[in-house]
């Protein structure tokens, strides 16, 4: 987006110390890990500070280090019991340190690098909004049996969504959530579809299920959440767009900080992840990165708990049922390389420049075990010359725009099209695109196969995906002469599409 801050979103390959066969706190520390900066120095004494505390799960372990907490100067905020996270506040800048020393806890350390106030997104480039002449315009260009808005919708035929729909636009029982800045239900292509039940506002680490508390705070810099939600399920209404699973519902799980900042800590994350398997929500979708490392190095406790925290968080998910999808990143970078430079983080105080070891410093949800890492193509299915991409990190890959590929619609716009805050329509580019229509593919893969587990619809997305193969000339994505990746693998699974670009055709067949 213009006006948030430009953010790299990675996603890396999971190594095998964190396999889904560790036990749920099992978090072992990362050898040979890359040199790194110091974490910043918390400051102003009078301050409030965020911390996560991770136990073991028994009753009298978590009882016992709440009392410790207490004696050691911090406030439980929430604590998650059936994982063992406890989400804490405290004045004392010494209190990590003192708490680490507890027996029964397994990690601790600060969320964040500043006190709290009263986890970025994953589109590359401002919105652009739809104008009402060119809404009259696609109106007129659409065909017989089209939403007025759909003939600008290249991402629906890319991948066969708008044929799917007329077989089986997906179950009512199957609920996708939408982890990101608040959704405007009030939308007149997301009402029909949305399931306040499930949703809430988990800023503060606890859920607050208060009517309307799931919705953006401000339209103006919080839109991307409702842009994600109508890719997804905007219903087939005549108003409007469609959405990719019109027929399944979606949910709202508010994460992001209420300030233009746009930051998503982790005590939020975890709340959301344990809320949507709560909650019965088969599909979480993930355009973000959690603040405030890029990249979470396991030799820093801090970085370290962070990890621990949201990993217990989304493997209680997937447990429950629930099947967790990622944005890969935007920086066009090769997540299987040796190292990485990470200059932004920690990007809620002051940064510092370090060089990380992508097989040691995790980025989070995205690298976590089971999450599916999804990259970003084109109207031309080539890979979007944004979209990070990885030979054994990109899980599948679905269309999230690219402004140099121009698709053959009324407006000549490679972008995504869908819904804004305010009844209003718009274009964004990402892999904060592409995740959503890979939600809800695997929505309509749950609808098709309700008993399926996250395991089994993982699979499923890749199995029937259609993979275009590593390009045989050298990739430029952005036209300027320059080779700008190098795709590696081969037809079947490769860097660029992992094992395929998604179809949502056969998903319904």
């Amino acid at each position: 987006m213009a006006h948030l801050r430009s953010r790299r979103r990675l996603a890396l390959a999971v190594p095998v110390v964190l396999s889904l066969t560790a036990s749920l706190g099992f978090l072992p520390a990362a050898a040979q890990a890359a040199p790194r900066a110091e974490s910043a120095t918390l400051a102003a004494d009078a301050d409030t500070f965020a911390y996560l505390v991770n136990t073991k799960t028994d009753h009298r372990t978590i009882e016992s280090v709440k009392k410790a907490i207490n004696a050691a100067g911090g406030s439980v905020v929430v604590s998650y019991d059936q994982i063992g996270v406890i989400v804490v506040h405290s004045t004392d800048l010494g209190f990590a340190a003192k708490i680490r020393k507890v027996r029964g806890v397994q990690s601790a350390g600060a969320s964040r690098t500043a006190p709290v106030t009263a986890a970025g997104t994953t589109d590359e480039g401002g919105v652009q909004y739809l104008s009402k002449a060119q809404a009259a315009q696609l109106a007129n260009s659409s065909a017989a049996g089209e939403e007025p808005l759909e003939a600008d919708q290249w991402d629906l035929r890319a991948i066969g969504a708008d044929k799917a729909a007329r077989i089986d636009p997906g179950s009512k029982k199957v609920t996708v959530a939408v982890i990101d800045t608040g959704v405007d239900d009030t939308h007149p292509d997301i009402a029909p579809n949305f399931s306040a039940s499930q949703s809430a506002n988990c800023v503060s680490g606890k859920a607050d299920t208060t009517y309307g508390s799931w919705r953006p705070v401000d339209d103006g810099e919080h839109y991307h959440g409702t842009h994600v939600a109508g890719e997804i399920a905007a219903a087939r209404n005549g108003i409007g767009v469609a959405g990719v699973a019109p027929g399944v519902k979606v949910a709202s799980i508010t994460v992001a900080q209420p300030d233009e900042s746009v930051l998503f800590f982790p005590e939020s994350v975890v709340c959301a992840f344990v809320f949507a398997a709560d909650h019965g929500v088969e599909v979480t979708n993930n355009s973000y990165y959690v603040d405030p490392w890029l990249y979470n190095c396991m030799d820093d406790p801090d970085q370290r708990a962070i990890v621990d925290s949201v990993n217990r968080a989304q493997l209680y998910a997937q447990r429950k049922g629930t099947l967790n999808v990622a944005a890969a990143g935007n920086s066009n970078d090769d997540l299987d390389s040796d190292a990485l430079v990470d200059d932004s983080s920690p990007d809620d105080s002051t940064p510092v420049t370090r060089t990380v070891d992508p097989h040691e410093c995790f980025d989070v949800p995205t690298q976590l075990p089971g999450v599916v890492t999804v990259s970003a193509v084109g109207v031309t299915g080539a890979k979007s010359y944004y979209s990070s991409y990885g030979d054994g990190v990109i899980d599948v890959a679905a269309p999230g725009g690219d402004k140099y590929k121009i698709p053959d619609t009324p407006s000549k716009n490679g972008r995504i099209l869908s819904t804004l805050p305010n009844n209003e329509y718009g274009f964004l580019q990402g892999t904060s695109m592409a995740s959503p229509h890979v939600a809800a593919v695997a929505a309509l893969l749950k609808s098709t196969h309700p008993w399926a587990t996250p395991a089994q619809l993982q699979g499923l997305l890749k199995a029937e995906a259609d993979n275009p193969g590593c390009p045989t000339d050298p990739y430029d994505g952005d036209g300027d002469g320059v080779v700008d990746a190098t795709c590696v693998g081969g037809k079947r699974v490769n860097g660029f599409y992992g094992f395929g670009i998604v179809n949502a055709l056969r998903a319904v067949k």
